[in-house]
């Protein structure tokens, strides 16, 4: 199998800085669209979970937008082959003691690369050097 193929790699970040500009606009049917359409999706957030691509979408409708000032750290993007990747990354708020860790399954689909699953958590009093204190990405 081939690890990092490069064109595979700017494939996945091109889709995850895509996902990641409408998550901060509060685009939701462009988040809703970078979601596999599909019962078999999952996303598990801080407080809750989602099974489904439309409970992905029922959920996020009835949320408020993010705070200002999303900042991602230490991004890391792995494919494997052309058809599946797995992006990690941290993410903080200004003001914010706690930090952010999410983690997104992609799969590649004729309709191009989709998240099949999804994981945020949090790391509470995480300080400003949490993360190894690598800069935004």
């Amino acid at each position: 199998m081939d690890v990092d193929l490069p064109r595979t790699v700017a494939e996945v970040t091109a889709a995850f800085a895509g996902y990641e500009e409408a998550l901060v606009a509060d685009d939701r049917a462009a988040i809703a669209g970078y979601f596999w359409d599909s019962p078999g999706t999952v996303r598990f957030g801080i407080a809750d979970q989602q099974s489904g691509a439309a409970d992905i979408r029922s959920w996020r409708w009835q949320q408020p937008p993010l705070p200002p000032g999303r900042k991602l750290f230490e991004t890391a993007i792995s494919t494997f082959g052309t058809e599946f990747a797995v992006v990690t990354t941290l993410f903080s708020y200004p003001g914010a003691t706690a930090r952010g860790r999410q983690t997104q399954a992609w799969a590649r689909f004729p309709a191009g690369w989709r998240i099949v699953s999804a994981h945020v958590s949090e790391i509470p009093d995480a300080g400003a050097d949490a993360g190894g204190g690598a800069g935004p990405v």
